[in-house]
């Protein structure tokens, strides 16, 4: 069962914030353990390379590479160097994103403009780029990492660039989803609930929980319908099953790896 070997795996955001296991890495180690070949970037070089690191002591092949995700010539760069690496890119799983709070009125341009950098370009310039080596390939999987953000909305503690650059990734999933269904490019979402990743500890808990951790962690877990958060591996299943051939039926599709919060909440 999803079986990865002979695949390619481009995934960014793959290293992690902090000590424990992001999204990203959990992704590629566990693409990796299915018998893909990563290539892993990250805004920070050793994030990466830690977990190129785990994939090469269990015997997988992988290679890290620092690369801004908001910059098309680096990006341009990084899937050129993965091509001459590995020859192909069978699948691309788009995980850089970061929130920052505010509303309208209170928000700057120039942090409005960061997060749509951050959370929808990067996810675009990887796709542009991508897109055509999947074409000559007859083939590819796209997965792109939304967020419950981007479906519910806190009245008390808005951050209207993340949540509208949230909802944007569902649009511009579905848009390539159907463009390039014939051409056997399979593209979709996973939308991340309240997880516990090292996001909560290294940042989350200094924004929005003046440096509580455990009360963090505690109001987070009772929020949701299961009683507690979900963690990395979570969301990495989830992408793992859309990548593999398993899902070859299955495009423009939305998977909530949330708890059922999303499902409470309306």
């Amino acid at each position: 069962m999803h079986d990865l070997t002979g695949k390619v795996a481009f995934i960014s955001g793959a290293g992690s914030v902090g000590e424990g296991w992001g999204n990203g890495k959990a992704t590629a180690v566990l693409l990796a353990r299915q018998g893909a070949t990563i290539y892993g970037t990250d805004i920070s070089l050793a994030a990466a390379e830690e977990t190129r690191a785990l994939i090469a002591a269990e015997g997988g092949t992988a290679h890290a590479a620092a690369v801004d995700m908001t910059k098309a010539k680096e990006v341009e760069a990084a899937v050129a160097d993965c091509l001459a690496r590995f020859g192909r890119i069978d699948i691309l799983v788009n995980n850089v994103g970061g929130s920052a709070p505010g509303d309208p009125v209170a928000m700057s341009e120039e942090v409005w403009d960061a997060q749509l950098d951050l959370n929808l370009k990067t996810a675009f310039l990887a796709c542009k780029h991508v897109i055509p080596v999947m074409e000559r390939q007859g083939g590819g999987a796209i997965v792109n990492l939304s967020s419950i953000a981007g479906v519910r909305v806190l009245p008390d503690r808005p951050h209207v660039a993340y949540t509208t650059t949230k909802l944007g990734i569902l649009g511009f999933s579905r848009s390539i989803a159907v463009t390039y269904a014939k051409q056997q490019i399979r593209c979709n979402t996973v939308i991340p609930g309240l997880m516990h990743t090292p996001l909560v500890e290294t940042r989350l808990a200094k924004t929005i929980a003046g440096g509580d951790v455990a009360a963090l962690i505690a109001s987070r877990n009772a929020q949701v319908p299961t009683g507690k958060m979900g963690d990395a591996w979570d969301v990495a299943q989830a992408v793992l099953f859309l990548v593999s051939d398993e899902a070859r039926y299955v495009t423009a599709a939305e998977i909530a790896v949330d708890g059922g919060l999303s499902a409470a909440s309306r």
